[in-house]
C-alpha cells in the first residue's frame, strides 16, 4: 500500500472514530508531513483524495476541515418561501454572499421564460449559500430591466429574491413548473461549493410570478449539493 493510500486510511479510521469532528480544522500538510515522515506532497495528495471522497473540503488560506456528513437539511423545493426564510425557520447558522451581478447576452431560453424583449436588458443575479460554514447552494436569478428598473444599481445587493420583490411592490408569489436533473460538478463549481467532484448536484431550473398582475418576475437556474439535503417535492 502507498504512502498516500495508508495516510487516507488514517485520516479516515480517526474521523469516523470522533478523534476528529465535523468542522474541526486538520493539521496542516507541513504538520502532517513532520509527523508522519512522509514528503509534503504525499500529504497533499492524501488532502485531494479526502476531499473526492467527501470526507473533508477545504477553506482558500485557512485549511482544510472535516465535512459534516451529518448536514441533512429538508429542502422544500416548491412553494412560495424564500430559501433563506426557510433556512432561518429551522434555525440553521446561514449566510449569504453575492458572486455575480451581471448582464447576459440574448439567450433564447432565458429570454422566453420571462417573456422578455430580445433587446431588453437581463441580469444575473448569483449568491452563494452557506450554512453552518459549508457552502451548499448557488442560486441565480436571471430578472429583466424592464420590470425592475434599478437592477444594475441593486443586484449586487440582493440576498434574498422575494424580499428584493416585495420591496418592488410584489408580494403574492407563484412557482413556475420546476426542472429538476442531476449533474456532476464542474471545476467553477467545485470550487465555489468546495464539494468532491464524485458528488453530484441537484439543479432546478424555474421561475416565479405574481399572481395578482400574473408578472413573470425571474427565471433561475439554482444548484445544490446532493450530500447536505433530504428532498421534499
Amino acid at each position: 500500500m502507498s504512502e498516500k493510500a495508508i495516510l487516507v486510511d488514517t485520516i479516515i479510521s480517526k474521523i469516523r472514530k470522533g478523534i476528529y469532528k465535523p468542522n474541526d480544522k486538520l493539521p496542516s500538510e507541513n504538520e502532517l508531513a513532520d509527523y508522519y515522515q512522509v514528503p509534503r506532497i504525499v500529504v497533499r495528495k492524501a488532502y485531494e483524495r479526502l476531499q473526492e471522497l467527501g470526507y473533508i473540503f477545504s477553506k482558500q488560506g485557512k485549511g482544510s476541515y472535516v465535512q459534516n456528513q451529518k448536514l441533512q437539511i429538508p429542502l422544500v423545493l416548491t412553494g412560495d418561501v424564500s430559501f433563506s426564510e426557510k433556512m432561518q425557520e429551522l434555525n440553521y447558522r446561514f449566510e449569504t454572499k453575492n458572486i455575480a451581478c451581471e448582464e447576459i447576452a440574448y439567450d433564447t431560453s432565458i429570454f422566453h421564460a420571462l417573456n422578455a424583449e430580445k433587446n431588453a436588458a437581463v441580469y444575473k443575479i448569483s449568491r452563494l449559500r452557506i450554512v453552518e460554514d459549508l457552502p451548499i447552494a448557488v442560486h441565480s436569478s436571471y430578472l429583466s430591466q424592464t420590470v425592475f428598473a434599478n437592477i444594475m444599481r441593486e443586484g449586487s445587493e440582493i440576498s434574498s429574491i422575494f424580499q428584493f420583490f416585495r420591496k418592488q411592490g410584489y408580494s403574492d408569489f407563484e412557482a413556475l413548473k420546476t426542472k429538476l436533473t442531476v449533474i456532476f460538478p464542474n471545476k467553477k463549481e467545485r470550487e465555489l461549493l468546495k464539494c468532491p467532484s464524485l458528488v453530484p448536484l441537484l439543479s432546478l431550473e424555474s421561475g416565479c410570478i405574481d399572481r395578482r398582475t400574473g408578472q413573470v418576475l425571474e427565471y433561475s437556474q439554482n444548484i445544490y449539493r446532493s450530500d447536505c439535503f433530504t428532498y421534499i417535492i
